[in-house]
């Protein structure tokens, strides 16, 4: 999982602020299939912005959720803002 600059932050906050959730996460929480569809956006877009309803956080913070994604997908979490998070993966050259 690679760190971004805060340049880099900034440009995907910019593109993705404007932008509705592509996945959200349910009450089933974050499941292998929920993983597998944001791997398959981050291979397409880079970028993914996912939308946590207040039943899939149970006893976790947003941030744990966010986190736990973000490692299982090899993405860098670039933002949590309240229960939405964006996620960011370099398409392999």
């Amino acid at each position: 999982m690679s760190t971004l600059s805060a340049g880099a932050k900034r440009r995907i906050k910019r593109t993705l602020s404007g932008e509705k959730p592509t996945v959200w996460v349910g009450k089933s929480g974050v499941s292998q299939e929920l993983l597998e569809e944001i791997r398959k956006q981050l291979d397409k877009r880079e970028m993914v912005k996912v939308k946590l309803l207040k039943s899939a956080l149970g006893e976790n913070e947003a941030k744990q959720v966010a986190s736990t994604v973000a490692r299982q997908t090899e993405a860098s979490l670039v933002e949590v803002r309240g229960h939405t998070f964006m996620l960011y993966k370099r398409h392999k050259k």
